[in-house]
């Protein structure tokens, strides 16, 4: 499992959580995910053979979410 870190803009709602785990969470391959309110952060596990960092970033960003930054390792 490989771990990404992307950086958003700070979160304006707390059901904003909600919306973007739950759509990372319907994704196969995804071991876990987390968002982190207060810094704008999403933190997530995934499995590089199924899917790729470049598709959960596309997923973030069409809820509405601009990626600022993102830190794979």
């Amino acid at each position: 499992m490989k771990k990404v870190v992307f950086g958003l803009e700070p979160l304006s709602c707390p059901s904003c959580i909600k919306k973007i785990e739950s759509a990372l969470y319907k994704v196969n391959g995804i071991g876990d995910a987390k968002v982190l309110f207060h810094s704008g952060k999403v933190r997530a596990q995934f499995d590089d053979s199924i899917i790729q960092v470049d598709e959960l970033k596309r997923i973030i960003v069409s809820l509405g979410y601009p990626v600022l930054s993102q830190k794979v390792s």
